[in-house]
Order: structure tokens, then sequence, then C-alpha cells
């Protein structure tokens, strides 16, 4: 445990500058957040519970002009109904597209568990493909970067009702999109197409000043028990975009007429808030985290994305292990250093949703959260860990100890 306390220690040392920026990006981030609860003059009586069909549900409705205006749209969804960030991207797609039309991706293929949901894998019920809506990609280029060509070419052969982008790398050894990229890439489509443009923002809340939104998106989605959750919030999605966009999508949230006038907070609306209000200080332990570990798994001989020391637009990092043993150790370790279930260690399996078999470490208060310290990833080569996460730098930090001290106990830690 001493030699990986020295190996933390040296690792620290070497991104000192990457956390003094990370820290300056947190601190603007909560400027904002606060300044849109001041404007709201957020009180005890925006915490009141509501039952039945929750019309009239103070809290709720005032949260949701927050997230409007924190990232930067007209309207916003933020309920505990929707129960994942797959949920809500599925919500966005099924609102927006009709029998006839058209879904391009421009980052290649979506996270694995919207494949099904599309219908470019399996046979599920009810999907995209079963609806009449037909489905392209554009792989990005071997740097990592939108294939403009490809991209423009698509959008003329066949024109889209939607273009959908994906800000994380996902299950991907890549660059994830930054906001810098992003905003060019929006601005190339809506030079050539009036379609709905779409940006998947799980992982991506608050790591940098600018939120997708702000890039020229139509319409943006994400989970709750990921970065705006700030750990606090039990469940539940977010949407937030165009006014147009919001009241077609909220005919999926209930049903065409009743939109989002309906809908319960059953008390969770408190959570949500203060959750909202620690997100900026939350993502900012996480990334200090994500960046520990760059720092520590390269100086070991290991590939890493995003480097140490590279421009960070989500909070995943990615490790390449190498081989499963050490893969699966790696995911364990990170188990040992969580607060919960601490003494189980986690195996793959057939997780619903994915095409490989899937190990997940996530010793959370909140099932499932990845803003709490968490390592995944699909059983397959390179074996690539994914790592993202920690409530605060501390745990962090203490949990890449235990995740190094179980890799050196299985003589796996070094190439």
């Amino acid at each position: 445990m001493e030699q990986m306390e020295q190996m933390i220690k040296e690792a620290e040392n070497r991104v000192r500058a990457q956390f003094a920026d990370l820290e300056a990006t947190e601190y603007f981030n909560s400027g904002k957040v606060l300044a849109a609860f001041q404007k709201h003059n957020i009180n005890e009586a925006h915490f009141a519970p509501t039952t039945g069909y929750g019309y009239d549900d103070l809290g709720r409705d005032t949260l949701e002009q927050i997230y409007a205006e924190i990232f930067g749209g007209e309207d916003a969804i933020v309920r505990h109904t929707i129960t994942s960030g797959t949920h809500a991207l599925s919500m966005v797609l099924f609102g927006l597209l009709l029998p006839g039309d058209h879904l391009l991706a421009v980052t290649g293929k979506p996270y694995d568990t919207l494949e099904e949901a599309i219908g470019i894998r399996g046979n599920a019920h009810g999907s995209l493909r079963e609806m009449g809506v037909s489905y392209k990609q554009v792989e990005l280029l071997d740097s990592g970067l939108p294939d403009y060509d490809g991209i423009a070419r698509a959008i003329a052969e066949q024109p889209p009702k939607v273009v959908m982008m994906q800000r994380s790398k996902g299950y991907s050894f890549r660059k994830s999109l930054d906001m810098q990229e992003m905003q060019k890439l929006i601005a190339f489509i809506k030079q050539r197409t009036d379609a709905y443009v779409f940006v998947d923002n799980c992982y991506g809340e608050f790591v940098e000043k600018t939120e997708p939104i702000e890039a020229g998106a139509d319409v943006i989605a994400g989970s709750l028990i990921k970065n705006p959750g700030g750990g606090l919030a039990p469940t539940g999605g977010y949407i937030v975009g165009s006014k147009d966009a919001i009241e077609r999508i909220a005919g999926r949230l209930t049903c065409p007429g009743i939109g989002k006038e309906g809908g319960a907070s059953l008390g969770v609306t408190k959570s949500f808030y203060q959750g909202l209000f620690l997100a900026p200080s939350v993502v900012c332990a996480a990334l200090k985290t994500a960046v520990l570990a760059a720092s520590v798994f390269e100086s070991l001989g290991y590939a890493v994305c995003p480097a140490p020391d590279e421009k960070r637009t989500d909070i995943i990092q990615a490790v390449r292990l190498e081989n499963e043993a050490r893969l699966i150790a790696f995911c364990q370790g990170i188990q040992m250093g969580a607060p919960i279930d601490s003494a189980v260690l986690p195996e793959p399996w057939d997780m619903p949703g994915y095409a490989h078999k899937v190990i997940m470490a996530a010793g959370a208060f909140v099932q499932g959260s990845s803003i709490e310290l968490s390592a995944d990833a699909p059983i397959k080569p390179p074996f690539i860990a994914y790592l993202q996460g920690g409530l605060t730098y501390s745990y962090g930090k203490r949990g890449l100890i235990c995740a190094l001290s179980h890799l050196q106990q299985k003589n796996l830690l070094y190439r």
C-alpha cells in the first residue's frame, strides 16, 4: 500500500496544472447554477411533493426552467420517471421521428444500449426500424474527428429529420467530441439541412464552460445519475431543447395533449435541486480522479485516453489493459474501494442491452450511478476499462489505490 501511495503522490505532482484548470471550470459553472437558483428565488415551497396527476407542481416546473437556462435551451423535461440516459435519448428519438423519417448518426455507432431501440441490432418490439424510420451512420475518421465529406454526402443522399451525435467516446478508445469541434460540426450540418440536431450529452455536463445547445444543438439529453444529479438524485433523466422539440418529446413523456403538464414529483424534487447545486463540484472531483488515473497508468506504460494533459469534455477515462485477467482485476479493485458492496467481486455477465459480456464495478449509493466512482468494460480485445466518477477527489484517489493494490497482489500491475 505504501508503494501505491507514493505512486499516486508522484502522479499528482505531474498534473497540478490540469487540476487548476478543472477547478477554474468548476468555479465558473458553480456561478451559473447559483445564479439560476437565485433568479428563481428557490425556497422550501419548491421542495413540496405532489401526488396523482401532479398538476401545477411548482418545484418540478421551476426546476425545468432552471435546467433550460443553465444548459442554454428554451424548455426542459426533468423527471424521475425517466429511468436512464438511454430512456431519455429514446424519448427524444421517438418524439421527433415519425414513420418514413430518416435518422442520421454522424459520430459513428451510438452507445450500445441504443442499438436495439433504433433497430440496428436485435429484433426488439417497437424499435424505430419497426416503426418505419430509416437509419444511417457516418463513421468517425481514424483521428477520431468527424468525417465532414461523408456527412455531406449522407445528407445529400437522404435528407434526415434528425441528426444525432454523441459527445462521449462511449466504449471507444478515441477522443470525445469537445465543444469547439461540436460547434464546427453543427454549423456544417445546419448549412446543409434544417433537421433537428440532437446531442447525447451523457457524461459531459459541467465538464466545459459551455454546453451543446450553446454550440448550436436543438436538443440534448442525459441521465440524472450521471453528472447533473450530483450523486444525490436517486433516479431520473433530463432533456433540454427548443420549445418545439420539447413539446413534441413531451408527448412521449406522458401522452399527446398532456405532455409536461402531468407527472407527480412524489418527494424527489429536493434531491434533484440539491444534486444540481453540487454537480459542478462533483464533476470536478470526478475529472481530477480521471486525470490522476491517466497519469498513473501512463507512467506504468499503458495507453490511456485522454492523456493526462489533454482537454476533456466528459468524465470518462479509458485505460487499455490488454488482457482479460488484468481488466477484471482492475474493475474488482475499484469495487474494493467503494463504500457499498466493497466485499463483492464483480464478474462479467450478459447485461441487457449490450452485445458482449460486460463487467461493472459500481459500489454506489444509487444503483448504476456513474457519477460515483465506477468502472466498466465490455469483455473484448483490447480489454479497455472505462473509469468514471468519484463524489469527492479523496475517495476517488483511495479507490485508485485499491485498484493498483489489487493488480499488484495478482502480479498484474506491470506489463
